[in-house]
């Protein structure tokens, strides 16, 4: 039974691709650039999404089941792009080991949301849209929250909310978690409880709470006595930030934005010339 199979519509590639940065999901664009002495056409694709589904082709069945389990060992690397030969992942597939696939990760722009826009949150607000982050600065003060705060030509993205309600806010932001950091950084405990509260419902991929480890404590031990997800209290990192000897509100938000950035690219956050002393 031959293996063979016709190329997918690039309508059909756009349409996944598509379908992945609005789910806030990921994904990885397998793409032949040589085909060596296989079969294979050169601009041929396949989409692979880290749930596992596979959307178009490169002209073989097997071959696509080989570069698809690729795909996802490629997400767990830290790489934007990179070329592999079939032989570097299957070297059991002889008759295409010269041919060579790019791998090309799809994932929408990383997004943040800060409940609380003091000195720390306006801070964290405006290093992390200069990096990159869709930014979303939450505060129940409206005067915090001014566009005139945030006039830079770097921080025209910066989404800002005047929260009534802060637990409806922050479930409005956050959306369905995925792709999602949060930090929650406002002025107290009842704040912090209330969006903690529906932070943990939404489940996003990070979540940091301000705060002395009292003061954190006291936090969740409160939403723990409410039957919160004891599952989801343990991967709230309170005290927020990597241990960088932080003071001000800048190097504070600069301490967040350094675990944020750490656990999304999956980085130990140790120093990097830790290798010479070792």
């Amino acid at each position: 039974m031959s293996n063979k199979q016709a190329p997918a519509s690039a309508q059909l590639i756009s349409e996944s691709i598509g379908e992945i940065l609005a789910q806030g999901t990921r994904g990885v664009l397998a793409t032949v650039v040589e085909s060596g002495a296989s079969p294979l056409a050169v601009g041929a694709k396949l989409i692979a999404h880290e749930s596992g589904e596979k959307v178009g082709g490169l002209g073989d069945a097997t071959v696509d089941g080989a570069v698809a389990k690729q795909g996802i060992a490629f997400l767990r690397s830290r790489d934007e792009a990179k070329t592999f030969y079939v032989r570097d992942f299957a070297p059991e597939l002889t008759t295409f080991a010269e041919t060579r696939i790019l791998f090309e990760r799809i994932e929408s722009e990383p997004r943040l949301v800060i409940a609380g826009a003091g000195h720390v949150g306006a801070s964290l607000a405006r290093i992390a849209a200069l990096v990159g982050f869709q930014v979303t600065l939450i505060d129940d003060r409206a005067e915090f929250v001014e566009r005139e705060l945030f006039s830079a030509q770097s921080e025209q993205g910066i989404d800002l909310i005047a929260a009534d309600d802060w637990q409806a806010a922050m479930g409005r932001a956050i959306g369905s978690g995925r792709g999602v950091s949060v930090a929650i950084v406002t002025r107290g405990h009842k704040q912090d409880e209330e969006c903690l509260r529906a932070t943990i419902k939404a489940r996003p991929d990070y979540v940091g709470m301000i705060g002395s480890k009292r003061r954190t404590n006291i936090v969740l031990e409160k939403l723990r006595e409410e039957d919160a997800s004891e599952n989801e209290l343990q991967k709230v990192r309170a005290p927020i930030g990597l241990d960088i000897g932080a003071v001000s509100p800048e190097e504070v938000a600069l301490a967040i934005l350094a675990e944020i950035v750490a656990e999304r690219r999956s980085g130990s956050g140790a120093p990097l010339s830790s290798w010479r002393r070792s």
